[in-house]
């Protein structure tokens, strides 16, 4: 049985597993996306939206608490000042995973990991925002 066995290994030690996923946690806020191997970015996705909720809260331990896992101070203030007023109507499933194919040198398969666009800012800009998709009608 799993119990109380959270997160994957991803073949590394500990200490490299942790300093892979700050890296990429911290690529990942300052771009909005990247592309990596499925299964890091199913792991990515959990530091990504405790780090997201963190800069919703905006309380100076939350930016602390930030800081201990980022330790650059730009994408910590972009993290507050940007992305946390972006999602403070939203509850969770701050980023989308996006399957791309496979890696050409050994096959991996790849995903794009990207933060979702704000509903009304960036999307409504687009065109895509669902207020502006027409209502379904009931014919039939």
């Amino acid at each position: 049985m799993r119990h109380l066995k959270k997160g994957r290994k991803l073949n590394r030690s500990p200490s490299h597993r942790l300093a892979m996923l700050r890296n990429m946690t911290t690529s990942l806020l300052r771009h909005d996306r990247i592309t990596t191997t499925d299964a890091k970015a199913k792991e990515l996705r959990r530091w990504a939206d405790w780090l997201i909720t963190l800069g919703k809260d905006g309380s100076l331990h939350a930016r602390r608490r930030a800081l201990a896992f980022v330790q650059d101070k730009a994408v910590v203030a972009r993290l507050f000042n940007d992305l946390g007023p972006r999602f403070q109507d939203r509850n969770g499933g701050y980023t989308r995973i996006v399957k791309v194919g496979r890696r050409r040198g050994d096959a991996a398969p790849l995903s794009v990991i990207e933060l979702i666009p704000s509903e009304t800012g960036e999307e409504a800009a687009a065109g895509n925002a669902p207020a502006n998709r027409p209502a379904p009608t009931a014919e039939a």
